[in-house]
């Protein structure tokens, strides 16, 4: 087996309906997205070919389409989805990983931002 390279998306921000509370559900705040995708990158990068690679347009807009598509009450069942998904929709990625942060979260305090990592692979 090849070794794996990593292709990583850092902090893209969209703006969502996702929370356990109701106002979190009803007014929406920003979410932003990093995605590690670890894949062979030697064909790809031989060859100059964006055929033989992971094009993070796509990748990028099938996250946007997930973190709009459905309201989720965790971070958790959102990074999750995200992860399936992008092992599911781009077979040269071997493993994932999502973060998904939260900035300014409703707890009674100070906190710049929540953020859940989760992990998977083929």
């Amino acid at each position: 087996m090849k070794e794996l390279n990593v292709i990583r998306m850092k902090n893209a921000v969209f703006y969502a309906y996702h929370g356990a509370f109701e106002d979190e559900q009803n007014l929406g705040g920003k979410f932003e997205f990093d995605v590690d995708m670890y894949c062979d990158l030697s064909a790809a990068a031989e060859h100059d070919s964006l055929k033989e690679t992971v094009d993070y347009e796509k990748v990028y807009s099938f996250i946007h389409r997930t973190v709009l598509q459905k309201k989720y009450f965790l971070l958790e069942a959102l990074a999750n989805t995200i992860g399936k998904g992008l092992l599911h929709e781009f077979v040269a990625v071997q493993k994932v990983m999502v973060r998904v942060r939260k900035p300014h979260p409703p707890v009674k305090g100070v906190i710049d931002f929540v953020e859940v990592e989760i992990s998977q692979e083929r």
